[in-house]
């Protein structure tokens, strides 16, 4: 089998899929991962960010989105926020089942509780959103050593690999360094204050 077939089964599949409300599928390095939506901490944090970044981002051309597929070849990603050029309707893909990853500026995932998890926000996702291309994906952690942020920056899409990383503790900020959403700090406002020692 060649390697666009293989990408064709995983890609079949997930179109024909009907999950029972309160999951969603991805297609992450050529498997498809079912995942439950986050519990309401998770929902709180996604929700502070966006009400945040929708002021930040009020005189660009860029809006902050949830609940889309971001696609890229047969690779699907539900990232839990993202931005896109305010105008989305013209980067949704032929087949309408999503954003393509081209149109992404930044992705944003906020990390769950459970044995897979941390694997795939910070290692399966990063290669998936670095071989998208996506300039920026940020990583709200709170279970990286009592919680931390991260900026990734300069993807390299052939190695699936970002060049530039920025890792900072709750209660320290970490501030995004380019795209529409350059300057925008995460700090407390959004994770809560710092937990170490607890």
């Amino acid at each position: 089998m060649s390697g666009h077939d293989l990408d064709e089964v995983p890609w079949q599949a997930w179109k024909a899929m009907e999950l029972p409300e309160g999951f969603h599928a991805e297609i992450i390095e050529g498997s498809i991962e079912v995942s439950p939506t986050g519990r309401c901490t998770h929902g709180l944090v996604i929700n502070r960010l966006r009400d945040k970044l929708v002021v930040h981002l009020a005189q660009s051309d860029a809006a902050a989105r949830q609940d889309m597929n971001i696609i890229h070849g047969r690779k699907v990603g539900i990232p839990d926020l993202f931005l896109v050029p305010e105008d989305t309707e013209e980067h949704i893909t032929d087949d309408g089942l999503g954003i393509k990853a081209s149109a992404v500026h930044l992705v944003v995932e906020v990390a769950s509780p459970g044995r897979d998890c941390p694997q795939r926000d910070r290692v399966r996702k990063v290669r998936a959103y670095a071989r998208a291309g996506i300039p920026v994906y940020v990583i709200i952690d709170d279970y990286d050593s009592h919680g931390h942020g991260t900026v990734l920056t300069s993807p390299s899409p052939g190695e699936g690999a970002y060049a530039d990383s920025t890792r900072r503790p709750y209660g320290t900020d970490v501030i995004i360094s380019e795209g529409p959403a350059k300057g925008f700090v995460i700090g407390e406002s959004v994770t809560g204050p710092s937990r170490s020692g607890s």
